[in-house]
């Protein structure tokens, strides 16, 4: 392995350099959050002593066993790409870049993995950055606290912290992976005036968060949401406080826990096992981002109404068999696909830039799942090669013209290859074949 060594303010970082690009895996962004930090907001990351070995991809936050139905067969139960470890030390990152110590700034592109709110990794053998740095943008793929570590809220943690906020432990791990990118990126060869976050389903929904709050003003300069974003769209919701403690309730019931000192006591695996007996109960999410008046001030699809968002490029879009679609209906008449139509116009109505909408229905091969939820990331990231449908030339060629897109959005704010914005004149939406 060649090894390609670098210095931030932390410390020494080694990572992987190959043929087409480096590889820095496992970057810790923030203090573990453990023991007393469980259920705290991060910590910014403490120096460390020598070099620190980036050629590993580190822990993913405690969850359920992904390995079941139809998505284990789809993303995760190839030998080839085992699940890393499961521990609360989980807020680390990892970096894609197309050359390091060049006096040229590549744009640069984070990415936020979904999972509703309780389970997922930025390791993910869907994901890879290697696509994205041969188009000259450098990727980041960050893990960050899900479930009951990234969203449980109680008053008593709301008074302990000292901007008030509550519930929001995994949105606040994601503006401080933000906030690190915005630091540090520069010594990697990026351009920390270009960021470009991304993410699908429940990453959508955490992207249209950090949209919406004032946390991140000033460090996003270009936003991609897909299979998640939009206005009204049935899944995208933020709690009310009350809300949140109710459900978080139910979880100190099931742990038999009665203080917050008894919740930090409590071993991680005990708060994964709980997730069936807590979804019992419920309908829809167990977690969401909170409406605590620090990283949200109302739910994100009123903020997208009164334009209270940021005024940067968006894209956004869905697949034609996604989540909460019916089978065999025109998903192009659902408040799914309606949503991203109604945050394309209110963002023509209260803002100065673009708004490109898509619309994804190549209809995989080898099964008659269609365009399901997440069916296009194979495509997005340029790993056909990794999944176990027997993928045709046109399937390449579609990966490479939507790598193409996405990157020319993260590099310029426009997709082009004749995309419009989305515009009452035209209308446009782009449809991935």
């Amino acid at each position: 392995m060649n090894i390609r060594k670098i210095s931030i303010k932390e410390g020494t970082i080694a990572g992987e350099e190959k043929t087409s690009c480096t590889i820095f895996r496992g970057i810790p962004y923030a203090e573990a959050p453990v023991g007393k930090r469980r259920f705290q907001a991060p910590k910014p990351k403490e120096p460390w002593l020598g070099i620190y070995d980036a050629t590993e991809f580190k822990y993913q936050c405690p969850q359920a066993d992904p390995t079941s139905g139809f998505y284990g067969k789809e993303f995760y139960t190839d030998p080839n790409y085992p699940l890393p470890e499961q521990n609360e030390d989980c807020l680390y990152l990892n970096i894609w870049t197309p050359s390091v110590g060049t006096e040229r700034k590549y744009p640069v592109a984070l990415w936020i993995h979904g999972g509703a709110f309780d389970h997922g990794f930025g390791s993910e053998m869907e994901f890879d950055g290697e696509a994205f740095t041969q188009n000259g943008v450098i990727l980041v793929t960050i893990n960050y606290r899900v479930g009951v570590f990234g969203f449980f809220a109680h008053p008593d943690l709301k008074e302990e912290d000292p901007m008030g906020s509550v519930g929001n432990y995994g949105i606040l791990d994601q503006v401080m992976a933000i906030r690190w990118i915005y630091d540090h990126i520069s010594a990697f060869g990026g351009d920390p005036e270009r960021i470009t976050i991304f993410g699908q389903s429940a990453g959508a929904m955490s992207v249209q968060t950090l949209i919406s709050s004032s946390l991140t003003k000033d460090m996003i300069h270009g936003a991609i949401m897909q299979s998640g974003g939009g206005i009204d769209n049935g899944l995208t919701k933020a709690l009310l406080p009350e809300e949140a403690y109710a459900v978080s309730e139910k979880i100190m019931k099931l742990c038999g826990a009665k203080t917050i000192k008894e919740m930090r006591d409590i071993p991680a695996e005990q708060f994964v096992s709980l997730l069936p007996d807590l979804y019992k109960d419920l309908q829809g999410l167990a977690f969401s981002p909170v409406i605590d008046g620090v990283v949200l001030t109302d739910s994100p699809s009123e903020l997208a109404k009164r334009g209270r968002i940021h005024d940067i490029p968006y894209m956004l879009g869905i697949t034609s068999e996604d989540i909460t679609i019916e089978k065999g209906s025109d998903a192009r008449k659902s408040a799914f696909y309606e949503g991203c139509i109604n945050f394309a116009r209110e963002r023509n109505h209260h803002g100065k830039n673009p708004v490109y909408v898509y619309y994804f229905k190549r209809q995989l091969p080898s099964d008659d799942a269609g365009a399901f939820h997440s069916s296009e990331l194979w495509y997005v990231f340029g790993t056909l090669g990794r999944c176990w449908r027997k993928m045709e030339p046109h399937d390449y060629k579609l990966s490479d013209d939507m790598i193409s897109c996405w990157c020319s959005f993260i590099k310029e704010g426009d997709p082009k290859k004749g995309w419009k914005p989305y515009d009452e004149k035209g209308e446009f939406v782009r449809i991935f074949l």
